[in-house]
């Protein structure tokens, strides 16, 4: 689903100017002599950030306006007239010409208020809903938008990662440990493990839209409605079904208005993305640097010193690096914000919207730059190959050489050890050793130990499932290259 970007000019006016006598908001039922002070009415509002909420309000208005007539409240004119009403609304949004007002507080009642300016039955719009059934709709509806435009996004990172390692197939690089020289793998191989992290992060917003998937509308402020609701209609109106066409509603008015599970799980499975990107982001850091010299990035996706003008610096891994640590402290903040609250809807739940908008405008765009920062690099793979061809990454094929030999890998991981420690005192690499040194260590060592020492051989022995070996990391390359067509 493509994201459609909304215009500055459809903005709310800032919350300061909000006029010291309110009477306009007519969210302030007659029990009030009149409006609240314009602090109260500057600290309260929230359409500063909700207004990013006014296509599923209009959907969800929509959808009721139909189960209103469908249950003979508003006449089939006045639904007709409803939805020609929001929708020249909906049309003045898009291009940036509606103009929301601060006073009415938020997305809701601004989008109420100016359609009973236009068409008079929309002050029966409202008849059994609340904001509270109504906005506990609008963000179930905005998060299965924005996972399905995440989704498409991370599909994408996941193809630029493959297209990468397409690009460069059989690049060795070091594996590491503890930051360590381990054994060898491929710069595919590397590649593929941040392609299979990703897939377990698509899975997990999967199973999070399928629980934001659930209607609430019909659940009222908290106690559903004595009028005869048609709650079903509505969620196969709004697409809120099972895998076989059935309707999915709430089945608890109280938890209904006041569940916010989906939105601390899309927090919670986009911040574990947002470390997987921080993982990410830092691997490129440590590749692009002068030590390793594994890759080059583009200029485009790099920025300069205003002091050293050699300067070339990863600034969009270290930036999704950074902002990993909004995202993880949004999800605390939801945690926190939930824990105290008795049932039913309290006003402290507008605080989860700035904090959901956030988490998702975040990873979004480190999973957009970041794919397109990997299709702009490339890999300098003589650098990586020198760095692979350290012989002491192969110390453990030599143990799995005398595991072949009938000796116990304990005893085997001993010998190499001394090896090792012999080559070391020497001042020699590993395959700068004779066949005699060998030998001496241990006659269980044949005339044959160098030819362990060629880089590609050894790879190439490493081909069981999931292994970096050349055959097997080909076969990934294909196996997801047809996943993610």
């Amino acid at each position: 689903m493509k994201r459609r970007p909304s215009s500055p000019k459809s903005k709310p006016v800032p919350a300061d100017s909000i006029p010291a006598a309110a009477s306009a908001v007519t969210s302030r039922s007659g029990r009030f002599a009149g409006g609240p002070a314009s602090d109260v009415a500057a600290f309260s509002e929230s359409i500063s950030f909700d207004w990013r909420l006014w296509r599923q309000d209009i959907r969800g208005s929509i959808a009721h306006a139909r189960m209103l007539a469908r249950i003979g409240i508003l006449t089939a004119a006045e639904r007709d007239a409803i939805e020609s009403g929001l929708g020249d609304i909906a049309a003045e949004i898009e291009a940036g010409k509606f103009i929301w007002k601060a006073e009415l507080e938020d997305v809701h009642m601004n989008l109420e208020s100016e359609l009973t300016r236009r068409v008079p039955a929309g002050a029966k719009l409202h008849t059994a809903r609340s904001r509270n059934d109504q906005v506990a709709l609008d963000m179930r509806l905005w998060m299965r938008d924005e996972i399905a435009t995440l989704d498409a996004a991370i599909a994408q990172l996941q193809s630029s990662l493959v297209g990468l390692g397409e690009r460069h197939p059989g690049v060795p690089i070091p594996g590491y440990t503890h930051l360590q020289r381990g054994q060898p793998v491929t710069f595919a191989h590397h590649l593929l493990a941040y392609v299979e992290m990703f897939a377990r992060d698509r899975d997990r917003l999967a199973d999070c839209l399928d629980r934001s998937n659930v209607c609430p509308l019909g659940s009222g402020a908290l106690a559903g409605s004595t009028l005869p609701l048609d709650r079903k209609f509505v969620a196969v109106e709004l697409g809120f079904v099972d895998a076989r066409g059935h309707p999915r509603i709430t089945q608890n008015s109280m938890d209904g208005v006041s569940d916010r599970d989906f939105v601390v799980e899309f927090c919670a499975d986009a911040a574990l993305m947002a470390v997987h990107l921080s993982r990410l982001a830092e691997d490129v850091v440590l590749w692009a640097t002068t030590e390793f010299g594994f890759i080059k990035i583009a200029d485009a996706y790099t920025t300069g010193s205003s002091l050293m003008p050699q300067k070339k610096n990863p600034d969009i891994a270290e930036l999704t690096r950074g902002k990993s640590a909004r995202v993880i402290g949004n999800l605390m903040s939801l945690l926190t914000l939930l824990k105290g609250l008795p049932m039913t809807y309290n006003r402290d739940l507008q605080e989860d919207k700035e904090r959901l908008f956030d988490t998702a405008d975040t990873v979004l765009a480190c999973t957009r730059l970041m794919a397109a920062m990997l299709d702009h690099t490339t890999v300098r793979a003589e650098a990586c190959r020198a760095a692979a061809s350290d012989p002491q990454l192969l110390a453990t094929d030599l143990a799995d050489y005398l595991v072949r030999g009938g000796m116990p890998f304990r005893q085997a991981h001993h010998v190499v050890g001394a090896v090792v420690g012999f080559a070391e005192k020497s001042e020699k690499a590993l395959n700068a050793l004779t066949v005699a040194e060998y030998q001496q260590i241990s006659p269980a060592f044949g005339p044959d130990i160098l030819e362990l020492f060629d880089l590609d051989a050894a790879l190439a022995r490493r081909n069981l499932p999931g292994a970096p070996g050349t055959r097997e990391v080909q076969g990934q390359l294909r196996r997801w290259r047809k996943e993610l067509g």
